[in-house]
């Protein structure tokens, strides 16, 4: 065994502290809770950006697709053809027609600004993000009607804005274009009835508080769309692939197409948490790097105050190597400790961080985590095998570090001259 059974023992034994070096072991401990901490917290922080990266990736393709496809300047109303060519590039998974226009919704004078998507109910109901989210109401019922020769048209809306208008199932809203009908009085503004069908939850506030869905056929009407659409969704089985994928169907259509996907329409905000994570894993590597220190200026007092001990011990035949490996055992032992312990509390903390935000938000009655700041709706956390790996790694490494200069001097140590003092 690289330690041998003395060297073990007596590393444990100046772990333990004694009344003449009391205050060793109280630097000591502030190490041990120091690498303790600051491991768990990396974890934790760690953890939650990961989580809000792939929180915010999965909504927002969700609500969006991975690929946009827009017609250049002429009206797109060939989209079922394109769509068939663009379900034959290889990695395409579905592409659907939608309408995606601006409105204005209206109820009991209230007046709201909404985004519409237009979509076939069939496709609607393939995409799960929203079907395994409705909270009120069916995608069953979202289509139009006709009940004793009067038609109804049904929408789906996100449940902030059923919230902040005080809307439910079963009640009817207003929806009014932008693009205006003429009239011999001017330009009149454009306005339709729909009733509530379904609420959905999309766990992104921006989204749960301005789109509302509507079947396809109801969307070219009230736009004025005629047989057209505004552009193609389209899903792929890899996202973090689309770039290739995106030029394999530029390939397919031409150049009459505009296309845009998730990575560049959302770069610059997955870039934003990309960059604070590494910001923040810098900054909170600080507190283990000044733990280490402490670790360090501990050993050193150490080694010190037990100078005439190693004098002794070289003096009935302990090696340098020996008195090295001692004092490199008893710091090495505190950070691995600590980093153990780190480990668990933060795996602990990060896996019920959300129980622990709604404890701490019932007792003090703040808000912790408004979903309008940070886009969701509750704090994500996604813990990553290689962040802890790397985690662990980094305090192990400067905790073996900072023991180094420590024992190199215990070795160094001349026992005649420390004897004679």
């Amino acid at each position: 065994m690289m330690f041998s059974t003395f060297e073990r023992l007596l590393a444990f034994r100046y772990l333990r502290s004694s009344k003449q070096e009391g205050f060793v072991s109280v630097i000591a401990w502030f190490s041990f809770i120091g690498i303790a901490l600051g491991v768990a917290t990396l974890i934790i922080v760690m953890s939650v950006m990961n989580g809000f990266r792939q929180e915010l990736l999965e909504r927002i393709i969700g609500m969006n697709g991975h690929v946009d496809i827009t017609a250049i300047d002429r009206p797109f109303d060939d989209f079922d053809t394109v769509a068939t060519k663009v379900r034959a590039v290889s990695g395409v998974v579905h592409a659907y027609p939608e309408v995606n226009r601006q409105a204005m919704l209206l109820y009991q004078g209230q007046a709201r600004g909404i985004e519409v998507h237009g979509m076939r109910v069939d496709d609607l109901m393939k995409r799960d993000f929203i079907r395994q989210n409705i909270t009120a109401g069916s995608l069953d019922q979202l289509g139009i009607f006709d009940d004793d020769g009067v038609k109804t048209e049904t929408i789906a809306i996100g449940q902030s804005l059923a919230r902040i208008l005080g809307l439910r199932v079963g009640d009817r809203v207003s929806l009014m274009s932008p693009q205006g009908t003429s009239s011999a009085f001017g330009t009149l503004p454009r306005q339709k009835s729909f009733l509530i069908s379904a609420i959905f939850k999309a766990g992104v506030h921006q989204y749960d508080s301005a789109v509302i869905f509507m079947p396809l056929e109801s969307a070219q009407s009230f736009f004025r769309m005629g047989d057209g659409v505004t552009n193609l969704e389209v899903y792929v089985d890899d996202p973090d692939q689309v770039g290739k994928i995106t030029y394999n169907i530029h390939n397919t259509l031409g150049d009459n197409f505009h296309l845009l996907n998730w990575q560049n329409s959302n770069n610059s905000l997955f870039q934003a948490v990309e960059v604070e994570r590494n910001v923040m894993f810098i900054i909170l590597t600080l507190i283990i790097l000044i733990a280490a220190f402490n670790i360090l200026s501990s050993l050193i007092m150490l080694v010190k105050d037990k100078t005439r001990d190693i004098a002794i011990l070289r003096t009935m035949g302990a090696s340098q190597k020996s008195m090295m490996r001692i004092f490199f055992l008893t710091g090495s032992t505190l950070g691995i400790v600590g980093t153990a312990l780190g480990v668990t509390l933060g795996l602990a903390f990060a896996l019920n961080i959300e129980s622990i935000r709604q404890f701490l938000q019932s007792l003090t009655g703040a808000n912790l985590f408004n979903e309008e700041i940070y886009f969701l709706t509750q704090l994500p956390c996604k813990i990553n095998s290689l962040d802890v790996i790397i985690t662990v790694s980094v305090a192990l490494i400067l905790t073996f570090l900072s023991t180094i200069y420590p024992s190199w001097r215990a070795a160094r140590l001349d026992p005649v001259e420390a004897l004679r003092q």
